[in-house]
């Protein structure tokens, strides 16, 4: 009786990896190629932790910097662009590209509408993506929940210092502006040593928030992985095989869009950078 169990239980195990292979999706030999172009906010909203002035970019020299920036995007070949617009309907179209005229970019400041639907433009693509999600199960960025933390425990020091050095390089960032064309500043927060820096240093810094009572740290560091995570779901969910899709986001959300271009299967990063500056 033994002998037969032993030997049924080798059937099973030499049976197993052929099922799963054949259940397993096959992988993509032309990987989707994605480039995230972190940016900072054209419009100047004032909806992040620390806000930057950017430069009026529709001034004459800004236009004609970002006409250079599209014709260096449009290197890359893109098949379809994504942006920083939340998500309404299924097939996840941007409503309002398809209105979109040149004669908007002498209106509209947003940097959706002066990079990604400009170079969709000059493309001739069709396929521009609102990729963006603002709600979700759980809270996206809960730093009132981190405040409240340092508050209890008498740690508002450590906060402030936090928020001081992001303000210090959004401050360094207004004063390049008078001499840096638009694809330089753009370099520089692409960059990956600063994007890993600058993550590392407030999110993966604030994890120590944590105590019995509350653990304010890992829930920001969560929730903000969560709402990244569901954008590139988005993102992933339009893909096709052999694209190309140029991502246009706030440049907060470089680390983790990126690491999941690198990480997901049938998905490959492409550094923008080569593409922004010679």
């Amino acid at each position: 009786m033994k002998s037969a169990i032993i030997a049924l239980s080798a059937l099973i195990a030499s049976a197993l990896p052929n099922a799963v292979a054949e259940d397993a999706p096959e992988p993509r030999n032309n990987p989707v190629q994605i480039m995230v172009l972190g940016t900072y906010h054209f419009g100047n909203p004032g909806l992040d932790l620390v806000n930057t002035e950017a430069d009026d970019v529709l001034l004459p020299k800004r236009q004609a910097e970002l006409e250079t920036l599209a014709d260096r995007l449009l290197e890359f070949q893109p098949t379809a662009i994504a942006i920083e617009s939340i998500r309404r309907t299924d097939d996840a179209l941007d409503p309002g590209f398809p209105d979109f005229t040149p004669d908007d970019l002498t209106r509209q400041r947003n940097e959706s509408v002066q990079i990604g639907y400009r170079v969709a433009h000059a493309a001739g693509l069709d396929r521009v993506y609102a990729v963006d999600t603002q709600e979700g199960e759980i809270s996206y960025f809960p730093f009132d929940r981190v405040e409240a933390f340092a508050e209890r425990t008498n740690r508002q020091n450590e906060i402030t210092s936090k928020i001081e050095t992001i303000k210090a390089q959004a401050e360094a960032m207004m004063r390049d502006q008078a001499t840096t064309p638009i694809a330089e500043m753009l370099a520089r927060q692409n960059e990956p040593g600063l994007i890993d820096e600058m993550h590392s240093g407030f999110y993966y810094g604030l994890l120590n928030m944590t105590d019995a009572e509350d653990n304010a740290g890992a829930a920001l560091n969560y929730g903000w992985y969560a709402r990244n995570a569901e954008i590139f779901a988005n993102i992933a969910e339009i893909s096709q095989p052999g694209d190309r899709i140029l991502v246009i986001y706030g440049s907060g959300h470089n680390y983790w869009l990126r690491h999941f271009a690198e990480e997901t299967p049938g998905f490959a990063l492409v550094e923008p950078n080569p593409y922004l500056v010679d």
